[in-house]
């Protein structure tokens, strides 16, 4: 039996939160989970490769307890713990391409669009440019907009 996730990623946007209370009603009221993806960069230290392995490790330290973070609220929302990802990439499309490629549970990804002015955010604008082919894989996206209160997320989701 096929699950479906919705995958959203979890980076420090302002808009992030909307994202995933989006997914997680999604999610509830249609039997699915949540996955939730984190990102590490590659640390751009080349000269002393302990200090970069320790800097990898920070990154990895924090992307765990982010994720942590974000269990009980996941939990609470879809009745079910979230699925999480961290992937050390080039870039969350790097990323995103990957667990893509390894995950056909993956359904939908669900990504917020910035408000305020600063144009739709890096991901989404990436996704608009390139379009939203993951290799052989054809995926939706929702993009939802980044100021959806919770009446709204409730009444769309």
């Amino acid at each position: 039996m096929s699950l479906r996730k919705f995958l959203v990623v979890a980076d420090d946007s302002p808009e992030f939160t909307t994202a995933l209370k989006f997914a997680c009603r999604r999610a509830r009221s249609t039997g699915g989970h949540v996955a939730i993806l984190r990102v590490i960069e590659p640390a751009v230290f080349e000269h002393w490769s302990g200090v970069r392995q320790e800097i990898e490790r920070q990154a990895r330290d924090e992307a765990e307890a982010v994720l942590q973070d974000l269990a009980a609220f996941v939990h609470e929302e879809t009745g079910y713990p979230p699925e999480y990802l961290i992937v050390n990439a080039e870039s969350p499309r790097a990323a995103l391409k990957q667990v893509l490629g390894e995950d056909p549970d993956i359904k939908i990804l669900v990504l917020a669009a910035a408000v305020g002015g600063r144009g739709p955010g890096a991901l989404v604008a990436a996704l608009a440019k390139d379009g939203v082919r993951w290799g052989d894989r054809k995926l939706p996206v929702t993009v939802v907009p980044g100021d959806l209160t919770e009446e709204e997320i409730a009444d769309l989701a």
